[in-house]
């Protein structure tokens, strides 16, 4: 499905939690004198404008990064990669994953980004455009880490942020990860998934934490962003958690509560 647009939700609390656990986990990663990959499901454009007609019709970024950003230590990963961005774009300059994991990540490194949408790939490509690390693809995501697993170098992490949009993503997604894991048995899996008010994720993290008991599993919950908005929480289940990401996580959790009132 297609009709899926990152732009009016860019910022939002959801990305908040997720690219600073995002970051802190490149952060990790990165210590370690050793070149890693990291694989991408669902990339989006990869930078939003959050002075945009989007953004600001919504204002979703408003309410998330717009009184979350005070919240991060500026030595933070998601801190350092937002000013740089913000640096080169301009102050309402907001970087999608792609474009944080681009920022925190070493010239020895390897990025492989799907984005199926064609206007969102083409905007992808233009804002990863030069960098000879980064591999931008236009096909499903899942097939192409399907295809990429395990990757070289095979010391990594692969995100997967689908848009939630088509019910079978709730059967179909673990079902994948499972497989990703069994290919890749090293790999930090992320999986971000929305808390929705009808909580369609549960059965989907009984499946999941069947499997893979050591796993870790971080939510954060917030009020809607507008009457009947649906989302009222965010989630990560991480495969082969970096060490300290737990606590990392509780400090991510805190921000998130302060800049939502909670």
């Amino acid at each position: 499905m297609l009709s899926y647009q990152h732009a009016y939700h860019a910022g939002n609390l959801a990305d908040v939690h997720k690219h600073a656990l995002l970051g802190w986990m490149l952060g990790y990663l990165t210590r370690k004198d050793k070149p890693l990959s990291y694989l991408e499901t669902h990339a989006g454009r990869g930078r939003y404008d959050l002075s945009g007609a989007e953004a600001t019709k919504t204002g979703e970024a408003a309410a998330g990064i717009g009184r979350a950003a005070a919240q991060f230590a500026p030595e933070h990963p998601y801190s350092r990669a937002l000013a740089a961005v913000r640096a080169a774009h301009g102050s309402t300059a907001y970087p999608g994953s792609p474009l944080l994991a681009a920022q925190l990540l070493r010239p020895e490194d390897t990025l492989h980004l799907a984005e199926l949408h064609p206007a969102e790939h083409a905007a992808l490509a233009e804002t990863m455009a030069g960098d000879g690390r980064i591999h931008v693809h236009r096909q499903d995501g899942i097939a192409m880490a399907q295809s990429l697993c395990p990757p070289t170098p095979r010391r990594g992490l692969l995100l997967c942020d689908p848009s939630w949009e088509v019910k079978r993503d709730y059967d179909d997604i673990p079902k994948a990860l499972l497989q990703l894991h069994r290919k890749w048995n090293v790999g930090v899996l992320v999986l971000w998934y929305p808390i929705l008010s009808e909580q369609p994720h549960r059965p989907m993290l009984r499946t999941l934490e069947s499997a893979l008991p050591d796993a870790l599993r971080h939510e954060v919950r917030f009020p809607p962003v507008r009457p009947g908005h649906r989302m009222e929480g965010s989630g990560l289940f991480v495969v082969n958690p970096p060490y300290g990401l737990a606590e990392a996580a509780k400090d991510v959790a805190r921000a998130v509560a302060t800049a939502s009132g909670g």
